[in-house]
């Protein structure tokens, strides 16, 4: 790994300043290139770049100096095919170029100054068909030999693995079978039919790392499963493509973890031999120099009725610490025991340093669903501060196993809402908050973690459980972004509920007999959300501390009702799922795109906006704003070619087909 990828977690934070200048040199040197090569622009996932070529004298004065579509012509060719309206890929940046996860969901370079084609990848036709589109993945990843001058781009296209020179685009022919790996292969005595995964993959000391996204969604007219796939992490050779582990994050009999897994009543089988999903759908992040990547995992089949899987279920919902060269399991923390509430960890932990009552230490903080930071020493897996199991409401859902205790972190406080109650209804007129009343007294409020109930529709019933923070969060795939520089970690949270009601499957096929009838946010009083804001918002952890810093909201969000026109009220937060960049000086966040986005579409103006904002790193200000062609629908990235900074965010609309928009200060 070069220097200018892991100089933040390299090096204390009292030199942290000295080796940017050793590493990059003046931000503003004609001839300066600062490359961003991997998702997170570093394996330790910071988001990070010492740049501040673009600041906050001048973020107001940035220009579009080229767009691109996510699928450009040159790649599209003579495919009838057009690209979506909310693309989630970052591209990465390294040798003057952009290395992207096109809208086919093939590979393609990018000129990093104008955003032209310079190679695309097509592969090979199977059974004598062409190609076809396969799913677009949020990243690809980037691999410098040391013993060499061979650098690679690998990726996921479709359900193959595969790696590509990072000059020509063309295939290794003795990577995996003729260039490629198929995934769907390599799960020991389970198999998987087809192979999907949508987050990039990590390289870690020449082992590729990937997880994958096997569908664990389900409502009252699809064919609920119990039995299912397992979701393992992969580690494979960079150089070759043989598979060189499966870490099983559903454990096998034998191995740590089995005992969690308990037998269903009238079943004949432990759950560990159907159960599936636990999948990393989310990307992983590293220290190279330990050799140890930080995985997290997902809820186990089926996400919301557990019933057929009693137990604790380890490593579902957990953070996993691997060694990357083995696949062996160092350390873990599970934050959610028996999940049942689609609480996975979305995104990857950001690894930092951080000094904590005069005490370095060497820490890894994964944000959450539920509104948690969680700070780990990321060398044993000891909490930095105490995290307590304190009891939590179990429910009455026929065949249900509940877990008597979940886990609480003391420090750093929650980021946002946990658990409903009346006092959380939105007040802005007597008139609004009694409309918000009648529609909360109609389901089961609670605190965090109370558990799914069914719906009655009789007398009085009531339409599921009010869970907040929802499916998607609090924190989400967009993550956190860390500065290494001060230990400061920044967390864009989105405010919403999900109703999570349990009903009978009504399908003829399924093998399970209840499943979550809905994953709505709850439409409020005249279209409004049914709680107080903000909707959207940014909050900074000083994990140096364990305290938030600040919170503020992100965008106006739905000041101009009708209902609210006539009230001197402060930006409501714009609820859109979004993604920080951090830099030298500022913090840079989008409001989102209002397509694909699963909450909130229902409510009052809707998610997202076109305002890309600079914050100001220490109190939230904001320092600047420059309006986009469309809503930001991924991580914003960040690198200087000969002198000139630029930052490229993807952006699309329900009316505005993605692409790239590379901002730069005029010439």
């Amino acid at each position: 790994m070069t220097a200018a990828r892991k100089w933040g977690a390299k090096f204390p934070l009292a030199l942290v300043a000295l080796v940017a200048i050793c590493t990059f040199g003046p931000a503003n040197g004609s001839a300066q290139t600062v490359e961003w090569q991997s998702y997170g622009s570093d394996l330790e996932g910071s988001k990070y770049s010492p740049l501040d070529q673009i600041n906050a004298t001048n973020f107001d004065d940035l220009e579009i100096v080229w767009r691109q579509s996510v699928l450009p012509e040159a790649v599209r060719g003579d495919m009838d095919v057009r690209a979506s309206v909310a693309s989630q890929n970052t591209p990465l940046m390294a040798d003057g170029r952009l290395y992207i996860s096109t809208g086919l969901g093939t590979v393609a370079a990018l000129d990093a100054t104008t955003g032209q084609v310079i190679w695309h990848d097509l592969p090979p036709s199977r059974g004598g068909l062409p190609f076809e589109r396969v799913r677009q993945t949020r990243g690809v990843a980037y691999w410098q030999d040391p013993q060499s001058d061979d650098t690679r781009v690998v990726a996921v296209v479709g359900s193959y693995l595969v790696a590509l020179n990072a000059l020509t685009g063309s295939r290794y022919s003795d990577f995996g079978d003729n260039g490629e790996v198929d995934l769907t292969q390599g799960y020991d005595d389970r198999t998987v039919d087809t192979f999907s995964w949508g987050s990039p993959p990590i390289v870690v000391n020449d082992v590729v790392v990937i997880g994958s996204a096997i569908t664990d969604v389900t409502n009252p007219s699809m064919p609920a499963m119990k039995e299912m796939p397992p979701g393992d992490v992969r580690g494979f050779d960079v150089r070759t493509g043989a598979q060189l582990w499966s870490f099983h994050t559903v454990p096998r009999e034998g191995e740590p973890g089995n005992e969690t897994w308990l037998t269903a009543i009238n079943q004949d089988r432990a759950s560990w031999e159907y159960s599936g999903n636990t999948n990393m759908w989310a990307w992983a992040s590293a220290d190279e120099e330990l050799g140890y990547v930080y995985v997290p995992l997902s809820t186990p089949t089926n996400d919301y009725y557990g019933g057929y899987r009693p137990g604790d279920n380890l490593f579902a919902e957990a953070i996993v610490c691997l060694d990357a060269r083995t696949g062996r399991r160092v350390w873990h923390f599970q934050a959610v025991h028996h999940g049942i509430w689609d609480y996975d960890f979305p995104a990857a932990p950001n690894v930092v340093d951080i000094v904590v009552d005069g005490r370095p230490i060497k820490a890894v903080a994964a944000v959450s669903k539920q509104a948690f930071t969680y700070v780990f020493d990321r060398e044993t897996g000891e909490p930095v501060w105490p995290i307590e199991e304190r009891p939590v409401p179990v429910g009455n859902v026929p065949g249900e196993w509940y877990a008597p205790t979940q886990p609480f972190p003391t420090k750093p406080p929650p980021f946002d809402q946990q658990g409903t109650s009346v006092d959380d209804l939105i007040d802005f007129t007597p008139a609004l908050r009694q409309e918000a009343l009648d529609i909360f007294v109609r389901h089961v409020a609670g605190p965090l973690f109370t558990p799914p109930t069914l719906i009655d529709e009789g007398p009085g019933g009531t339409q599921g459980t009010l869970q907040m923070p929802g499916v998607v969060g609090g924190a989400d795939w967009g993550g956190a972004a860390i500065d290494p520089e001060s230990g400061v970690l920044y967390v864009p949270s989105v405010h919403s509920e999900s109703v999570i009601g349990i009903v009978r499957s009504e399908h003829p096929r399924s093998d399970m007999d209840l499943v979550a009838h809905s994953l709505a946010a709850v439409k409020g009083p005249q279209e409004l959300p049914l709680f107080k804001p903000p909707y959207g918002r940014l909050v900074a952890i000083d994990l140096n501390a364990g305290e938030i810093l600040w919170s503020v909201a992100n965008g106006r969000g739905p000041t101009e009702h009708p209902a609210l026109r006539d009230i001197e009220i402060p930006p409501l937060g714009q609820p859109g799922r979004v993604s920080p960049l951090v830099t030298k000086s500022l913090v840079v966040l989008g409001e989102g795109g209002n397509s694909g986005v699963v909450v909130l579409r229902s409510i009052w103006g809707g998610a997202g906006g076109k305002m890309l904002r600079a914050y100001d790193k220490m109190t939230g200000e904001v320092l600047g704003e420059v309006e986009l062609p469309g809503g930001t629908t991924a991580a914003p990235m960040t690198y200087m070619v000969d002198g000139r900074q630029y930052i490229v965010v993807t952006v699309g609309w329900d009316d505005v087909p993605s692409e790239y928009v590379a901002l730069a200060l005029p010439n």
